[in-house]
């Protein structure tokens, strides 16, 4: 299939519901975190992203301390991938006919007791690699489904023209939790143990299900009227896949660049602690605060992505390519640096560079899918590119074993490189006007299921 020609899309064209409206935008002074709910789920996220990064080091130091082996080390990715694409397209579907809300406490919930825990519950002789691998696909499992829910709920929670602000915001949470997260772990690791770490650990999944108890996500769980048509679970998938790679070629665009995207740096975070040990003989409270510089480089660039919310996706694009070069920099860095200090500081340009593609692809996406298609669209897309995930882990991992760590942190810089460079050519083929409040034409007043009906059409033909 050849690349679409440049297209404009007019925003009084976007599929939207008449859910989106400004009762989103917060009375009197603005808020900073846009709106009240929107507020809850980014403290909430605040929470678990921490223990996400307290278990995510934990997870891999105890299976390479056992194994010593960058293969085993790399299954643990491997199955923490996995879910999204096995069962990404269904998940969508559960979260366009479902409450979001409640599919991300339940998510919350099942995750506290699946690497919380069971851990407390077996002993060190029976806690071993093999069941902790049962334990990390189901954990993720549960994830799989709580980020197309949370990523389908910003529509709910603010205007159309905050889509890439919230997303950012949400980013800022993913930072913070890798700034915190992997240092916790690692004093925790080299203080009490990998295994007790996971079991103290889970309070934080339990905490941000406490907080999203409180949120009002107002309609999320209905469906417009023209969609209960829909016979059947299969005509549902269906109906996800044809407009996501047929009706809107943008999203393939973003696929594309996605997938090169997370080849890299899947397989990166990945091994990271293999990387550290064996290039840099570091420990793993020193593995934490490289990480915490990643995170760092993270927060910075996710802040100012806040100010580009309305930027024209052209432009967009070639802020990822200026990211992932910054990005590619960093890891050619990383493989010539002698002092904690300098990797430290590449480990930070990495961060900065790396956080720029997913808060605008998810912006773009919302703003194209009809309120009633946003989950699916965003499980495709995220099956698409954690397939490419699993592919980069398995590559990298390979590269590793076989030729040393130094070959394999270069491999995923030239990765960086080329996205940068496919960013660039695929700016040339999309065009979108920039969102300018106040300017739309007056219309006339039109019922409810007939705005439905236009909005679907209009969404199809663009």
């Amino acid at each position: 299939m050849g690349l679409p020609e440049p297209q404009c899309i007019p925003p009084a064209t976007m599929a939207v519901s008449l859910r989106r409206t400004e009762t989103h935008a917060p009375s009197g002074e603005a808020r900073w975190l846009l709106t009240r709910d929107f507020s809850l789920v980014w403290w909430s996220q605040i929470i678990s992203q921490v223990g996400d990064g307290v278990t995510k080091l934990a997870l891999v130091w105890f299976v390479y301390s056992v194994t010593g082996s960058p293969m085993k080390t790399t299954i643990i990715g491997l199955l923490q991938t996995l879910p999204p694409i096995l069962f990404g397209p269904l998940f969508g579907v559960c979260v366009d006919r479902l409450s979001k809300k409640w599919i991300m406490i339940g998510s919350d919930v099942a995750r506290a007791l699946l690497i919380g825990a069971i851990p407390c519950l077996l002993s060190i002789d029976l806690f071993t690699v093999d069941r902790l691998y049962v334990l990390v696909f189901l954990h993720a499992i549960a994830s799989a489904i709580f980020g197309p829910a949370m990523t389908g709920a910003v529509p709910f929670l603010v205007e159309r023209r905050q889509f890439t602000a919230a997303n950012a915001l949400l980013q800022t949470t993913t930072s913070l939790g890798v700034v915190l997260g992997p240092a916790l772990s690692g004093i925790g690791i080299a203080t009490i143990g990998s295994q007790e770490v996971l079991c103290v650990n889970a309070i934080t999944y339990l905490g941000s299900a406490a907080c999203l108890l409180a949120i009002k996500l107002s309609g999320s769980g209905e469906l417009p009227a023209a969609d209960s048509l829909s016979a059947s679970l299969l005509r549902d998938l269906v109906e996800g896949f044809r407009f996501a790679l047929i009706k809107q070629q943008r999203i393939l665009l973003l696929i594309l660049a996605a997938s090169l995207y997370t080849f890299g740096t899947a397989a990166f975070s990945t091994l990271l602690p293999v990387f550290a040990r064996k290039l840099l003989d570091l420990g793993p409270a020193e593995v934490g605060y490289l990480w915490s510089a990643f995170g760092a480089g993270l927060l910075v660039v996710s802040i100012g992505l806040v100010k580009v919310t309305d930027w024209e996706l052209r432009k967009r694009f070639f802020v990822i390519a200026a990211s992932s070069s910054l990005s590619g920099v960093g890891l050619l860095g990383l493989v010539w640096a002698e002092q904690f200090g300098t990797a430290a500081l590449f480990m930070g340009l990495i961060g900065a560079g790396v956080g720029t593609l997913t808060p605008i692809a998810w912006g773009v996406l919302q703003e194209i899918a009809p309120v009633n298609m946003v989950g699916r669209v965003l499980a495709i897309y995220t099956t698409a590119a954690m397939s490419m995930a699993i592919a980069g882990m398995t590559v990298f991992g390979w590269i590793a074993q076989q030729f040393g760590e130094a070959a394999a942190v270069v491999g995923i810089g030239a990765v960086m490189f080329a996205t940068a460079v496919l960013s660039v050519a695929l700016s040339r083929f999309v065009y979108v006007r920039a969102v300018i409040p106040g300017r739309m034409p007056a219309r006339r007043p039109i019922s409810p299921p007939e705005f439905r009906r236009r909005a679907s059409d209009r969404a199809a033909r663009f």
